[in-house]
């Protein structure tokens, strides 16, 4: 049996939970400052009140405060914050993480640079260690929705990381029959493709609200235009991870998980109200105000994007989607989506 201790109670670190102690491990789940509620009902009933399920029996939760206990004698660490907790993590957690143990990151995401770079989070957490600290740092990158995992639907998932060794370790305690992990230490290419689909997934649900908006309809879907932009969005995130040197493997974990996200949440409700024709401040005081992932990583890659075209480096042309999605981000009147440049000739 080995002792994981996940730092932050949201939903898909607690859905860990589940394979985890089916195959027999000490699971310590230690809420965030903003999870007090989650943690005090855990300890009463076990029951998660945002992923809305009743976690094993045998979890032990902690609150903030009582991290140090939590951290004793842990073979594993799982940063399970949301990316906008990924501040708090780096200043508050980092420096008090054993240096002998894995840590393993859910969280996804990307920070462009002012040279039009774009770094994923573990690479991010690595800058951001106190002088001279040491951490194996991996991460999870792939199709994976917390709640289906909580229900043991069959998931298939990457972990990335440095050390193929630790990759292993990590695989032997985590995978189970109904969560499948393969292995890469491709952390560039896993962590680009899977933060990229959330850009994506905002254009591919703008389908959505342009059949609602052609139907005069709430819930019509034409699948065709859906497909479609599902393709562009194929074809530009490959050619964004080939850019930053991933492997063009990584398509299916970065494909997949654009496949679930496009399919319920937030992301797909801002995309379907971009879509029927409302201002992006609109949309989200819809969305009661609040930021979204999608959102941020969409900028950041636009803003790279750009970035990288003015040193000549890519081409805007090559991303019209992406350009697309961020004029829309940006208030700016788009127009008719740019279907006739997704076209190609091949050969001939």
């Amino acid at each position: 049996m080995s002792i994981i201790t996940m730092i932050g109670a949201g939903q898909m670190a607690s859905a860990l939970s589940f394979p985890l102690r089916e195959n027999g491990h000490e699971v310590r789940l230690v809420g965030t400052p903003l999870d007090r509620e989650i943690i005090e009902e855990l300890r009463k009933s076990r029951y998660h009140l945002n992923l809305k399920r009743t976690l094993p029996e045998g979890i032990r939760a902690y609150q903030i405060e009582e991290v140090d206990e939590a951290l004793e004698n842990a073979d594993v660490v799982v940063n399970g914050v949301s990316s906008f907790g990924l501040d708090w993590f780096s200043e508050e957690m980092l420096p008090v993480l054993p240096e002998h143990v894995p840590l393993l990151s859910i969280t996804k995401g990307l920070m462009d640079t002012e040279e039009g770079g774009l770094i994923p989070y573990p690479y991010l957490l690595e800058e951001r260690l106190p002088a001279g600290k040491k951490l194996d740092i991996n991460a999870v990158g792939g199709p994976c929705t917390s709640y289906e995992l909580a229900d043991h639907d069959d998931s298939h998932v990457a972990f990335c990381g440095r050390n193929m060794e630790t990759l292993r370790y990590l695989k032997g305690i985590f995978a189970c029959p109904y969560y499948h992990v393969s292995l890469s230490t491709d952390v560039k290419g896993v962590e680009c493709a899977v933060a990229l689909k959330n850009a994506y997934a905002l254009g591919v649900t703008l389908a959505v609200g342009l059949s609602e908006k052609r139907d005069q309809k709430i819930g019509a879907i034409h699948y065709n235009s859906q497909a479609a932009l599902f393709g562009q969005s194929l074809r530009e995130m490959k050619e964004l991870i080939a850019f930053l040197g991933g492997g063009e493997e990584n398509l299916i974990f970065g494909g997949g998980d654009l496949y679930v996200t496009i399919y319920g949440g937030r992301t797909r409700k801002l995309g379907t109200l971009l879509g029927r024709g409302l201002k992006i401040e609109e949309a989200l005081q819809e969305l009661s105000g609040v930021t979204l992932e999608s959102v941020v990583v969409a900028r950041r890659t636009a803003r790279a994007v750009r970035r990288l075209s003015e040193q000549g480096k890519l081409c805007l042309s090559d991303f019209p989607l992406l350009m697309y999605v961020d004029a829309l981000l940006q208030g700016k009147e788009a127009g008719e989506i740019p279907w006739e440049s997704f076209t190609m000739t091949v050969g001939g």
